[in-house]
């Protein structure tokens, strides 16, 4: 029997909790620590990604507790001591959190987000807070890349239906709406958080009626002022289009209202669009769009405007709203360091393969600005290192150090706040739309066009100042040494 009531701050591994109740039977509970949240490579071979899902981390972090239910669930479990259920009664999250604005353009391997609280808190947090920005990032990655792709034209998110659950249907619409989708059809999603809403009918309207041109005619009558008839239930050409005009001349004219889209979701949409609106045309009906669906992303956008394909909308489901083609983000939470004795100590993973080796430490990250605007690379520093803009700035490609580099005339942007401090929200969180407006103004303004390329795109550099390499590299010889 499915629960009614359900704890988000029960979402999570069981070793976070087997962890946290061996820190608190060791009595470490106490140490401070620092885990960074970062991801190893960009979706679908691409330039950047976007993050997203902040603003449900916030709001997690802000109501984790554990209520009666959840202490006996636990305690059914027979792994934990009364003491520590206890703790958990009572527990509050008590640490802070820094993190890039939702909807910043992001890149491999920098810390997009880093808890630095006691270590149960930071511990208990992890799997929630990449299950939330793995999803969304994913997804408002995947429906940029779309909304490029259409150049200019409408994208609206119908992805509820193939969503994996009705969360992944809901955020989902968030996250496309982030990435600059104009619309969703999931109703859910449009109460919750404010996305306009679109849709028109379906198949069954028209199989539903005795025949094609009385389900356009009943349709039309019921919402004059939007009608968009779904042309391809029979024949799209010789059937589907010719009763559109029909009912368009028979019943919305009259009465002063336009025929304002038809809808085809199969068959060759580009042969089909570039029939339909010549067919369109010659009635007199140049503003009647036409949309497209079935089964769309980026590569079959291209395609079909490539091919010259008059389509205005595009509707797009399963391939957007799953991230069909790539559909793990990757993002990962790893322990960077531990306070001490009032001091932090760095910490770092080690593994064969390089690309899993991390960026141990507390640490600051800039992105680097060129004298026209446009970010050229992210820098990675000690916590009280503040880079010089007066002077040419030395830096370390950590692929290559032996290579004596420089930045000259750039202004340097440090891009973690704090949202939470203590335990407490510092930082209100922005609207959804300054958020989907903040993606879009970096693209035209910040963000290389070599880097928005599908293919081969510019690769955005992750520098090190000589201070944090080195530190890196001396943690690494000092294990090393220990082996």
């Amino acid at each position: 029997m499915q629960h009614e009531r359900r704890n988000i701050s029960m979402l999570m591994d069981l070793y976070e909790m087997t962890m946290a109740h061996g820190y608190f039977t060791k009595q470490d509970n106490t140490d401070r620590v620092a885990f960074d949240v970062f991801y190893r490579r960009n979706p679908d071979q691409g330039g950047f990604a976007i993050f997203g899902g902040l603003e449900q981390v916030v709001e997690y972090i802000l109501n984790l507790h554990f209520d009666d239910e959840d202490i006996g669930y636990f305690k059914s479990l027979n792994l934990f001591s009364d003491e520590f259920l206890e703790y958990l009664r009572n527990f509050k999250f008590t640490g802070d959190v820094y993190a890039f604005k939702e909807g910043t353009i992001i890149y491999p391997n920098e810390p997009i987000m880093t808890i630095v609280a006691p270590l149960i808190d930071a511990q208990i947090v992890e799997t929630a807070v990449l299950t939330m920005i793995n999803h969304q990032s994913l997804i408002a990655t995947k429906a940029n890349r779309i909304v490029r792709a259409a150049d200019g034209r409408i994208v609206s998110d119908f992805g509820a239906r193939r969503a994996h659950n009705v969360d992944a249907a809901v955020y989902g619409a968030r996250a496309a709406y982030i990435g600059g989708v104009h619309g969703t059809a999931t109703v859910l999603a449009g109460q919750q958080f404010g996305i306009p809403v679109n849709g028109t009918m379906a198949h069954s309207w028209v199989m539903y009626h005795d025949t094609e041109y009385e389900a356009f005619k009943a349709y039309a009558e019921v919402y004059p002022d939007n009608p968009v008839f779904l042309v391809d239930t029979y024949d799209v050409l010789n059937s589907g289009i010719p009763n559109a005009i029909k009912v368009a001349k028979e019943v919305l004219e009259p009465q002063g209202y336009r025929l304002k889209g038809i809808r085809l979701d199969s068959g060759d949409l580009a042969y089909l669009a570039k029939h339909a609106r010549h067919m369109l045309d010659e009635a007199g009906m140049e503003d009647c769009k036409i949309m497209a669906s079935n089964s769309l992303d980026e590569y079959t956008i291209t395609s079909l405007l490539y091919q010259g394909g008059p389509i205005d909308i595009f509707g797009v489901g399963e391939r957007l709203i799953t991230s069909k083609t790539d559909p793990v983000f990757g993002a990962v939470y790893k322990i960077a360091g531990i306070q001490k004795h009032g001091e932090w100590e760095p910490r770092i993973k080690i593994s064969e393969s390089v690309t899993k080796i991390t960026n141990p430490g507390l640490k600051k990250v800039y992105r680097v600005y060129s004298e026209e605007g446009k970010a050229i690379a992210e820098l990675l520093t000690l916590p009280h290192e503040v880079p010089s803009t007066n002077s040419p700035y030395r830096y370390i490609d950590p692929e290559k150090p032996w290579k004596e580099l420089y930045f000259e005339n750039c202004t340097f942007k440090d891009m973690q706040e704090l949202v939470i401090k203590d335990g407490e929200q510092v930082v209100a969180s922005p609207s959804l739309e300054a958020i989907r407006s903040y993606v879009q103004y970096q693209l035209e303004n910040e963000i290389w066009e070599e880097e928005q390329r599908f293919e081969n795109p510019h690769r955005h550099y992750l520098d090190m100042s000589p201070e944090y390499y080195h530190m890196k590299m001396d943690l690494l010889n000092r294990i090393g040494r220990k082996k």
